[in-house]
């Protein structure tokens, strides 16, 4: 089998898997190829290491990327058609202290569309976000960690108000991860001069409804979204922190003020993706189960809005006492007490909120 064939292979098993990340890592004696399916790294199998170099040369070429150079940390990026289907791949390669690289190949999925209601393990929560993004005007954060689906959300949300609602939805983004005919969407290029700032102010002259920033990273950022809240559009933009509250927060130390924040903000979603209970297998599954098309995961929503979003504006200014509002924590003992989530899912967040890592 010639390297082409093998990387070729190895993609199309990867998008058959539904595996969002490709670790091809250098050991000793071998490369291990491993593959992240449904949030779980899962090992693959082991290939002679000229085999594995001549692959990672393979992939930097067809990226772009310099092939000679292996002592420096690349990225790139290319596009290829499997059945049909179009799939986006983009390729980081790290060296190592063995003199050898590293490379791992993000696949973004170009055909996949979420209809919302699909995404929530409780409707309830889809209910309340959607009621949100009808509104004309106001910005609504998401936060999480990576691979949360943070942007299937806001991406689900913008397709539901587009059609839904005639909205003229542009996006910017850093990168563009799926095309979708139903927003006008923006690629930030730092080169070129576009920014996540710079675009945003492009943007708000370009007659939008509904703005999706991929992720607010900075103070002119944040400052131009809450502006564009106020001037009459939706905005729809991600964080980076621990829980809804912590939304807020940092927002305040991006140096928006307080009374922008209670002018602008109509709600917070902080989102995990929880693996499912397979109905036939009655137990989390096998990344590898073929037994049901159904979803293996789902995601469950912590949301601030209306009396809880300011009880925790006022918390942040210091003005206000404790208050209860339902949890991520709460809502995953839900799921276990519907049977919709396995001890095993329901003892490793407990450890997690117990060490801090997600959970406040």
């Amino acid at each position: 089998m010639s390297i082409e064939q093998m990387a070729e292979r190895m993609i199309i098993r990867s998008l058959e898997l539904e595996a969002t990340d490709i670790h091809v890592t250098p050991r000793k004696y071998d490369y291990l190829i491993q593959l992240r399916i449904h949030g779980i790294l899962t090992s693959m199998n082991k290939i002679p290491p000229k085999a594995g170099e001549r692959l990672i040369s393979h992939l930097k070429f067809m990226a772009s990327m310099d092939i000679s150079e292996r002592r420096k940390p690349q990225s790139g990026s290319f596009h290829m058609h499997v059945h049909s289907m179009p799939v986006s791949l983009r390729i980081s390669t790290l060296p190592t202290a063995n003199s050898k690289e590293s490379l791992v190949i993000r696949i973004l999925s170009q055909k996949l569309t979420f209809l919302f209601d699909h995404l929530s393990l409780f409707p309830s929560a889809a209910s309340r976000l959607k009621s949100l993004v009808v509104l004309s005007h106001g910005m609504l954060i998401f936060t999480g960690p990576t691979g949360s689906g943070k942007t299937t959300t806001m991406y689900s949300l913008g397709e539901y108000v587009r059609h839904a609602l005639n909205r003229n939805v542009i996006t910017l983004e850093d990168p563009v991860e799926r095309q979708n005919d139903a927003f006008l969407q923006v690629q930030v290029n730092e080169k070129a001069g576009i920014t996540y700032s710079t675009g945003l102010k492009a943007i708000l002259r370009h007659d939008p409804d509904v703005i999706i920033v991929g992720e607010i990273r900075d103070e002119e950022t944040a400052h131009i979204a809450v502006r564009a809240a106020m001037t009459g559009h939706l905005v729809l933009s991600s964080l980076h922190t621990r829980d809804a509250k912590g939304a807020i927060y940092r927002l305040l130390e991006f140096g928006v003020k307080l009374q922008d924040l209670k002018q602008t903000l109509i709600g917070v979603s902080a989102q995990r993706l929880i693996s499912l209970i397979c109905p036939i297998c009655g137990q989390s599954c096998s990344p590898f189960c073929r037994y049901t098309s159904r979803p293996k995961r789902a995601s469950v929503y912590e949301i601030l809005e209306g009396s809880d979003l300011n009880s925790a504006i006022e918390e942040a200014d210091g003005k206000g006492g404790e208050f209860s509002y339902t949890k991520l924590k709460d809502l995953i003992r839900k799921g276990i007490a519907l049977g919709y989530i396995s001890a095993d899912e329901y003892n490793r967040w407990i450890i997690e909120a117990d060490r801090g890592a997600f959970l406040a």
